[in-house]
């Protein structure tokens, strides 16, 4: 695998474990603040929000003294991860939480409530009614969110670089070779990093503009309407 490559691999495969993260703790954050109402949840929208306006080497200090040494990770559990790929993730993962529950609540308070009280009517348990007229109606809205989260994850660099450092081979993620690269002058490489980066966030960004967009519901003219 030649140098050039390892980061590009690398960085694809700390998106994919950061977005399913991101799904995993999202969606059900996403529900919770769209239909549910409990004391101190503008507390906990803020702090879901907080990695958008916090610098990222803020967020990767707090990322480092919760799971490096000394941390409740290894404090509980006896398992460390900075300085590995998963740290990466994990530090992926938080900054692209935000955009993923954002869009995923407008998306579920957008859905009628009338269609789930029409389905608990019907004898529907809470659970049926999220995953069979909730979640469907809000798709669009989620894997935008979903795409958008990943897509920041791809493109973190402050957060990762603090708890993953940038360990060649290792923890070198695509946004932090880019810059070593610049570093040491290698601008032919760094070019083809730039390049490749930026035609695949366009690809994601353009992939959600695709899910905004207002579906189009088909129309009858008068001429084939049914005649009597």
């Amino acid at each position: 695998m030649t140098a050039s490559l390892h980061p590009v691999l690398l960085s694809l495969q700390v998106t994919l474990v950061a977005t399913l993260l991101i799904v995993a703790a999202g969606l059900p954050l996403a529900v919770l603040l769209a239909r549910a109402r409990f004391p101190g949840q503008s507390v906990v929208e803020t702090a879901v929000n907080l990695p958008l306006v916090l610098p990222p080497t803020v967020v990767g200090y707090f990322l480092l003294l919760a799971l490096g040494a000394g941390g409740p990770l290894e404090a509980w559990f006896g398992v460390r991860v900075v300085f590995t790929w998963i740290a990466a993730a994990v530090a992926s993962a938080v900054v692209g939480l935000p955009l993923m529950v954002q869009s995923a609540r407008a998306a579920v308070a957008a859905v009628d409530p009338a269609l789930e009280r029409a389905a608990r009517t019907l004898g529907s348990s809470e659970l049926e009614v999220l995953w069979r007229v909730t979640l469907p109606l809000a798709r669009r809205g989620i894997l935008a969110g979903v795409l958008l989260g990943a897509a920041r994850a791809l493109g973190e660099f402050g957060a990762t670089l603090m708890v993953a450092g940038s360990i060649p081979g290792r923890t070198q993620t695509l946004p932090i070779a880019i810059y070593d690269a610049v570093q040491n002058r290698e601008y032919a490489l760094a070019n083809r990093m730039v390049m490749g980066m930026t035609v695949l966030a366009f690809a994601l960004l353009l992939w959600v503009r695709y899910l905004e967009r207002p579906r189009r519901r088909p129309t009858v003219s008068i001429g084939d309407a049914p005649h009597g």
